[in-house]
């Protein structure tokens, strides 16, 4: 049938706003696919940090000494670079939020796992705060009697928030950094844990009781820790069947770019600014501080801070140097409110200069400062330096909301 050149051009318009719809939800289409392929390479490298960090353990196991127990230290700090980059996807997915109780929860009361100092001020009213699971082969925990005689993985997975007490962690990173660097009794003076090799020696020369115990523990812990981040990254990887992935990549595109802003906006300001430097700052106390035992803080929040910024601009750099790059949310609100995408990357780039400032702070080769010193009351210049970051993730969570609101996406319609 031939059409008359007013007909055609009436097909021609009325096909034009399916047309612009079919485009844009293939542009939607892509952001949300180019999240999975970035979570999935970050699981991907927290895994394969964790097996290497396995690796400087077992060695250390095989022969402890000074020297090895640093090298596992240094295999844990790097293991933290990918996992902190992944915190981003936590808060939107719930198959991470439900997940990472069991990986990263803090702070620990850590005489629930091993001996502690006399003057061990524990979580108010925990009952598992001084039950010391590495000296004792049963737990009487108010008359259940738990067999703790074999530490393997899914017994301590038991354990971990005993009695429904969150400050019961018993897994994870910070169990495993407990066990390497042990208490760090120097407050807020400068010092992490000093935990000595010799707590892993067996025979005669084993410091502080039940090294064999001690041994099978940290062993225990880290095969759990790599277990969980398998796991996750079977979550994300586009070979498997029936993962989240598919689930978040059915969903409408809007609820899963939703989820991408309700992510980086609760990291922001909620956990973030809020539950690892507004509390600390207010309470002055370094139980408080994230990676306590290694003074590792202010790299976990450098790292939580890169990815956030790493979901907005659809960039990642793998722990063996390669950048990912893809459609990102940054060009989905720049195709609609190219202000609002300016606005927003300046606000995240603010962000990351101030916590910059904070590693450079807590690295300096004179008189550095770590997190733990720069929340001691009266440390004048560290509160406004984490004043200034505080500052500044607000100005990027609001950025982040506005950005959201320029493109008509409701951050609470999460699709589920």
């Amino acid at each position: 049938m031939r059409l008359s050149l007013r007909n055609a051009l009436l097909v021609i318009v009325a096909s034009l706003p399916l047309f612009a719809q079919a485009a844009t939800k293939a542009e939607d289409s892509a952001v949300v696919t180019h999240y999975a392929d970035m979570a999935a390479a970050i699981f991907g490298d927290a895994h394969q940090q964790a097996l290497k960090l396995q690796a400087s353990i077992d060695t250390f196991l095989a022969a402890p000494s000074k020297e090895t127990l640093q090298q596992a230290k240094a295999a844990w700090i790097a293991a933290r670079v990918p996992y902190m980059q992944s915190e981003v996807f936590r808060f939107g997915n719930p198959v991470v939020d439900n997940w990472e109780g069991q990986v990263n929860s803090w702070p620990l009361d850590e005489g629930l796992i091993d001996y502690v100092a006399e003057d061990y001020v524990s979580a108010l009213g925990n009952i598992g705060a001084t039950l010391n699971i590495i000296a004792n082969p049963s737990i009487d925990l108010g008359g259940t009697v738990l067999d703790t005689t074999t530490l393997s993985p899914e017994v301590l997975a038991d354990l971990n928030e005993l009695g429904g007490s969150e400050a019961n962690v018993a897994t994870g990173y910070h169990a495993i950094e407990f066990l390497l660097w042990g208490q760090d009794l120097h407050g807020n003076a400068l010092g992490a844990g000093e935990r000595p090799y010799t707590d892993y020696v067996n025979g005669d020369d084993c410091s502080h009781g039940h090294c064999e115990r001690r041994r099978e523990y940290l062993s225990a812990v880290t095969q759990l820790l790599i277990n969980d981040l398998a796991e996750m990254k079977t979550q994300w990887t586009a070979s498997n069947k029936g993962n989240y992935r598919e689930t978040l990549l059915e969903l409408d595109p809007k609820h899963a770019i939703a989820r991408m802003f309700y992510g980086m906006g609760s990291l922001s300001l909620g956990e973030l600014g809020g539950e690892r430097i507004k509390v600390a700052l207010e309470a002055n106390s370094s139980e408080d501080e994230h990676d306590c035992f290694s003074d590792n803080t202010h790299w976990a929040h450098y790292y939580d801070g890169l990815g956030i910024q790493n979901v907005f601009l659809g960039r990642y750099k793998t722990t063996d140097g390669k950048e990912i790059t893809g459609p990102s949310v940054r060009d989905y609100v720049a195709a609609q409110n190219p202000e609002a995408a300016t606005a927003t990357e300046q606000a995240l780039s603010q962000s990351m200069a101030a916590l910059s400032t904070l590693v450079k702070t807590a690295e300096a080769e004179d008189t550095p400062q770590k997190f733990d010193m720069l929340i001691a009351e009266g440390n004048t210049q560290g509160q406004e330096i984490l004043a200034d970051i505080l500052n500044a993730l607000v100005q990027q969570t609001r950025a982040l909301e506005k950005a959201a609101a320029a493109v008509n996406i409701d951050p609470n319609q999460l699709g589920y």
